[in-house]
């Protein structure tokens, strides 16, 4: 068992006197959004007809907010970011009147403006660098290598510049998102080594309170599209029947076809890309998402599991039988700090079943002491 603690900074300077009225802190990071901060705060009349903290200059929207968490006596950000949201709530019980103060990360200030710019002879990766160096934050960025030359194609933004970047990041199969002051454009990692093992039914090494599977066999498909090359007027086809992405198991959804079945096939309509590698790579990415057929979301107290679970990174499971047992990857997690102590809510994927053999089941893997 570890102790938690939790660090809350506004603009550079701890809190340190608003902890006591603290009812509730959460911290969510999810794959496809923004990392976001909720703050319930005690909101208690005083003796001169006060709020106290209803006027803290400190609890004010766009106020930089920093947190960090962790157990025994490592520590680590769980995320920088700006208040957007300030809501008191007045009940008749004084003692039910709060404070809640929310807000997101740095990727609020990239999603505020519409934006119709053309970018003419350029990379995605190139475009993304770019844009993320404009609002001071350090770029880390993979290479896209399809070059757009504007006497095919020019890339139009209509969109803000954040709703531009997923857009570019979904056809190529990257995630997009801030953490701290670094932006990210890159694919996930699914080959990285994977966090402390979660343990279910584990005797005294089980970490987890609760986990839920889902396996859903009409998710996964072949992707394919076609369209006009505007120089040549020849239809152009590109189709996606097989994964390029990590396996995080043995068995694939394929793998799972009875005798006679056809995998699914969805083609891509209302969508134009500047020739066959972009439709090629658009496919390939719409196939790699339909493979996650295999979710989960569960629970863990911080305290036994001793570590800062991540999103977009892989994790093991163990404990749930052979065919559930694996390498996962977490697509969401949110950490919740209250009076009972700090708990972790997270969700899971998977693309495949069964181990592979590679996996670390151990307790070594697993980081218990």
């Amino acid at each position: 068992m570890e102790n938690e603690h939790l660090t809350i900074e506004i603009d550079g300077a701890e809190i340190s006197d608003l902890y006591p009225r603290l009812i509730c802190l959460e911290v969510e990071h999810d794959i496809e959004l923004a990392a976001m901060f909720r703050l319930q705060f005690s909101l208690l009349l005083d003796q001169g007809g006060s709020w106290g903290i209803l006027d803290d200059e400190r609890l004010r929207i766009w106020k930089q907010v920093s947190i960090r968490a962790g157990l025994a006596e490592a520590d680590e950000e769980l995320m920088t970011g700006y208040i957007t949201h300030v809501s008191p709530y007045f009940d008749g019980d004084p003692t039910r009147c709060v404070l809640e103060v929310w807000g997101m990360d740095a990727s609020v200030l990239m999603d505020r403006e519409e934006k119709l710019k053309d970018w003419p002879n350029k990379k995605d990766s190139d475009i993304a660098s770019e844009i993320i160096a404009s609002y001071g934050l350090t770029p880390e960025v993979e290479d896209t290598g399809v070059i757009h030359d504007e006497a095919l194609s020019t890339i139009i933004q209509r969109e803000t510049d954040m709703q531009f970047l997923k857009r570019l990041a979904l056809r190529n199969g990257f995630a997009c998102y801030v953490e701290g002051d670094t932006a990210f454009f890159k694919k996930p990692r699914l080959d990285d080594p994977p966090q402390p093992v979660l343990s279910i039914h584990f005797g005294s090494e089980t970490t987890v309170n609760r986990l839920s599977l889902t396996v859903n066999a009409l998710s996964p498909a072949n992707v394919a599209m076609f369209q006009i090359d505007r120089n040549t007027k020849e239809v152009l086809e590109a189709e996606a029947t097989a994964s390029e992405q990590t396996a995080l198991g043995a068995n694939d959804a394929a793998s799972h076809l009875g005798p006679g079945m056809n995998p699914a096939k969805v083609i891509v309509g209302r969508t134009a890309a500047t020739g066959a590698p972009e439709m090629t790579a658009l496919c390939r990415e719409l196939y790699h998402q339909g493979e996650w057929f295999v979710a989960g979301e569960g629970e863990i107290e911080a305290n036994q599991y001793g570590h800062v679970l991540k999103s977009r990174k892989t994790v093991t499971i163990r404990g749930i039988g052979e065919t559930y047992s694996g390498v996962y990857f977490v697509s969401h997690v949110t950490h919740i700090f209250t009076d009972d102590g700090y708990r972790q809510t997270f969700k899971v994927k998977r693309n495949a079943l069964l181990p592979s053999g590679s996996e670390d089941f151990s307790s070594s893997a697993a980081g218990l002491l």
